[in-house]
């Protein structure tokens, strides 16, 4: 599917201001608390470790609130996303809080044509990333050796589900395939009321054995990977439960039955 990027795009732009509308995205929070932290970088914490001095870029980071997030915790940040609509907020919300990061545009395919490459301790890419990528192969050219990939994601079991099924059923590829599954959705996975028009999306499962091996051959060693029982989001309407201690919503009969999404480490060769 040639257009993919149009399509995509178009969607994503639209969505932009949405999201930072939203309080699910807690913009008003970053900007009033210089100690806040979205949601999915407090999950990890204790797995990203010290960040202090290393040089980060988030990859696909939309409104820039995990890279916001990484900043504070030591980090000198670049960020990248395919949506200018995004990046024009996230610029925004780092000049308003103060925050020293270099925003790139470019679809995540062509960052090695605009990011230093080799130059980066941690790339770092957050949930609901890459199910936009047609393949998943282009992260290691950005890390200097000893650098780290950084990956939380929804898990692949997840994605093959159809949501709307009670109990949900597998209705998508789990594996990576050449043609993208094509959905038509009204909304959002944020609260909003906004009715948007670009309703059309692509995207592409990635099996969690691709991935690994994905990485492996382009020289990184697997040091972590954690399968969790939460995702950040209400990805199954009505059938999870949220945590208010974590902020994450799990499912409520017998969570322990889906593979809900994971954190991966990988460390350049």
């Amino acid at each position: 599917m040639s257009d993919y990027l149009d399509l995509n795009l178009a969607n994503w732009d639209e969505r932009a201001p949405a999201h930072a509308a939203s309080p699910d995205y807690a913009l008003d929070r970053f900007r009033a608390d210089p100690g806040f932290l979205s949601g999915v970088v407090r999950f990890d914490r204790e797995r990203l470790g010290d960040l202090t001095g290393l040089r980060g870029v988030h990859l696909q980071c939309h409104l820039g609130t995990d890279t916001l997030s990484l900043s504070r915790l030591g980090a000198r940040m670049s960020g990248l996303d395919f949506s200018g609509a995004a990046l024009a907020l996230a610029r925004g919300l780092a000049a308003e809080t103060g925050a020293e990061i270099d925003y790139h545009h470019s679809d995540v395919h062509a960052a090695l044509d605009v990011l230093d490459v080799g130059g980066y301790d941690l790339v770092y890419t957050g949930v609901g990333a890459l199910c936009w990528l047609p393949s998943v192969e282009r992260w290691a050219g950005v890390l200097r050796p000893g650098g780290r990939l950084f990956l939380r994601e929804t898990h692949p079991m997840l994605w093959a589900l159809d949501e709307t099924q009670d109990p949900p059923t597998v209705a998508h590829p789990y594996f990576e395939r050449a043609e993208p599954v094509v959905f038509d959705e009204q909304g959002t996975y944020v609260a909003t009321d906004i009715e948007f028009t670009n309703t059309r999306s692509a995207s592409w499962n990635h099996g969690l054995g691709e991935t690994v091996t994905a990485l492996a051959d382009h020289g990184l060693r697997l040091t972590t990977l954690v399968e969790h029982d939460s995702v950040p989001y209400e990805a199954i309407p009505g059938q999870m439960d949220l945590d208010a201690e974590t902020g994450e919503w799990r499912l409520r009969e017998q969570p322990d039955r889906l593979a809900a999404s994971y954190t991966l480490i990988a460390v350049k060769n």
